[in-house]
């Protein structure tokens, strides 16, 4: 009896079947394929198999006729599952590899057009496609668009024009974070990552490094400083875990001299005194009690209120700032995402006000505007 082997692939993984589905293409006579473009056809090529390259959808020479086409098929589908069935029948033992373009229509109309001829029809799927594949199909897509028929302003950018997106798409996935949509935290996650291949395509496009060096780069730093995990190193507590990473990383990074070298100055205020501060820190230069800290602050704010000049006040503000940031510090309070809630609430908060409001804003009292805003901090909870 002929017999027809459909054999589902993962299309990031060309050349990658389960053994089964191997041995089926081997004991093959002929392996069929929808178009040239399969992403198989080098492997079948290496492997020496005999393969087939379908004539274009909806162009096989095979007759429709005594079909029933009123339900709405699409006649292009069942003219080439005739024409793979008729080289199964001229061929006895066939191999059909699902393509890109193949979807679950053809392979309904496939499997009818095989029982209707007497044909043994085997399946044999990819099983359990491995986490991250569509990692692959991202790193692809870049590439296209990188590519010579890509698109004009992929191929114009380089690592400095990109740099302001980079720092866009991190404030944006914040904000998405902090939102707790789970749907916008994914797309913005997708954003972020999107800017990783971007750049490491264009270092792969100048010959200095590709995204497998990247991954490896990272993959590799993470078993090192994981010992715990991935090693014999025994553990109490995640303090312990952080006390050991900072040792491995200073072992890592030897030519650092100073207590503040690899800290970005570039990144946000509040971060990088934060920063700064926790090196500080792991030096003994710390406060021992929360209680100091608040009395630092209180000075700081003594201080800028008795300064008398621009330029003091400036000053000022900005050690009062970095005594709140060594208070939240102490708490393990992200000063940025402290204040961004912040700003989250204030402008929630005067819209609410603004909507509720009697009068326009500016003709408001003062007493007006306290109880609006009482109202709208109520409100919220």
């Amino acid at each position: 009896m002929p017999r027809l082997v459909l054999i589902d692939t993962a299309d990031q993984l060309p050349g990658l079947l389960p053994l089964h589905a191997w041995s089926a293409l081997m004991s093959s006579e002929l392996v069929l394929v929808a178009d040239e473009d399969h992403p198989f056809v080098p492997h079948l090529d290496m492997a020496e198999l005999r393969f087939e390259v379908l004539p274009p959808l909806g162009e096989e020479s095979v007759s429709l006729a005594g079909i029933d086409l009123m339900g709405g098929g699409d006649p292009r589908l069942v003219r080439r599952a005739r024409h793979v069935v008729q080289r199964v029948q001229e061929t006895d033992e066939v191999s059909y590899l699902f393509g890109p373009r193949d979807d679950e229509s053809f392979t309904q109309v496939l499997g009818m057009e095989a029982a209707r001829a007497g044909i043994e029809v085997e399946v044999v799927y990819f099983m359990a496609a491995p986490k991250g594949l569509r990692l692959l199909e991202l790193v692809g897509v870049e590439q296209r668009l990188r590519g010579p028929d890509g698109c004009p302003w992929d191929r114009e950018q380089d690592h400095r024009t990109l740099a302001e997106y980079a720092v866009e798409e991190v404030f944006e996935l914040i904000e998405a974070i902090e939102s707790g949509d789970s749907a916008h935290i994914r797309e913005e996650l997708g954003d972020v990552l999107l800017q990783v291949v971007f750049h490491a395509q264009i270092a792969e496009d100048e010959g200095r490094f590709t995204i497998d060096d990247v991954a490896g780069g990272i993959a590799d730093k993470l078993v090192r400083r994981h010992p715990h995990v991935f090693g014999d190193v025994q553990v109490a507590d995640a303090a312990e875990v952080m006390a050991n990473w900072d040792e491995l990383k200073a072992a890592e990074k030897p030519e650092r001299e100073g207590v503040f070298d690899g800290i970005p100055a570039g990144q946000p205020a509040l971060g990088y005194v934060r920063k700064l501060q926790s090196r500080a820190a792991k030096t003994g230069f710390d406060w021992e009690a929360d209680g100091e800290a608040a009395d630092r602050i209180r000075l700081e704010l003594e201080e800028f209120l008795a300064a008398d000049s621009d330029a003091q006040r400036e000053g000022e503000i900005g050690d009062l700032l970095m005594s709140v940031v060594g208070l939240a510090r102490r708490h393990d309070v992200d000063p940025e995402l402290a204040l961004r809630g912040a700003a989250r609430r204030f402008r929630t908060r005067f819209e609410a006000m603004a909507a509720s409001a009697a009068r326009p804003l500016p003709e408001l009292s003062r007493e007006e505007w306290l109880e609006l805003w009482n109202q709208a901090k109520a409100a919220e909870s």
